[in-house]
């Protein structure tokens, strides 16, 4: 069954934030579940993402042309990303012993790659020619080791998403306000109503 990437799905702030985020209800083993299951959604996630996260790229097109020969990278840069920085928020701080296998898997991201990155102003490279979603997931992974972005990491309390706080104030709380925000607002709502109504009724 084919996965609507709706702008719901890219609230991670980042590309790698958002593919990390593609395992949904990490904290729930009895009804997580992978969106990346089938790797032909690898594809469909690169073109969404192309849309949804231009600025970040500079406008550079994402391609997945064989997801099924890079899903086994693809999977491990969004582990050990979300395995990295999930730690570090926790912590306030990156773990060294996560270091080498986030670094290796964004090496192998990167292994295959024929193009040129980091041009001032345009660190995924030229937005003229496309760039392999592999190498750009890696790019934007280790762009996440910058102390800035680090200290505005979240973990959403709602659905346990991470994303990047860009307000002003560094006060964001939820992935998204619409959408896991009016959920908590809902549910606080409902159970001061039943507690309302148990005292009523004593």
């Amino acid at each position: 069954m084919a996965v609507s990437w709706t702008p719901h799905r890219f609230t991670g702030g980042m590309l790698a934030l958002d593919t990390a985020n593609t395992v949904v209800l990490r904290n729930d083993p009895e009804k997580t579940f992978d969106r990346l299951k089938d790797p032909a959604e690898i594809a469909r996630f690169a073109e969404a993402a192309s849309g949804f996260r231009a600025d970040e790229l500079g406008g550079r097109p994402l391609v997945a042309p064989a997801p099924e020969k890079i899903a086994p990278v693809v999977l491990s840069i969004r582990e050990t990303t979300d395995r990295l920085f999930r730690r570090a928020v926790s912590k306030g701080a990156i773990a060294t012993g996560d270091m080498p296998e986030f670094l290796a898997a964004c090496a192998d991201g990167l292994a295959q790659s024929r193009t040129e990155i980091g041009r001032p102003g345009k660190p995924f490279g030229n937005p003229a020619t496309p760039i392999a979603f592999e190498a750009a997931l890696a790019v934007s992974a280790l762009s996440l080791l910058r102390g800035d972005t680090i200290a505005r990491l979240r973990i959403c309390p709602n659905c346990s998403w991470l994303f990047v706080d860009k307000s002003r104030n560094s006060s964001r709380l939820w992935c998204d306000m619409a959408v896991c925000g009016n959920r908590q607002k809902a549910n606080r709502y409902y159970r001061r109503r039943t507690a309302a109504r148990e005292i009523t009724n004593v």
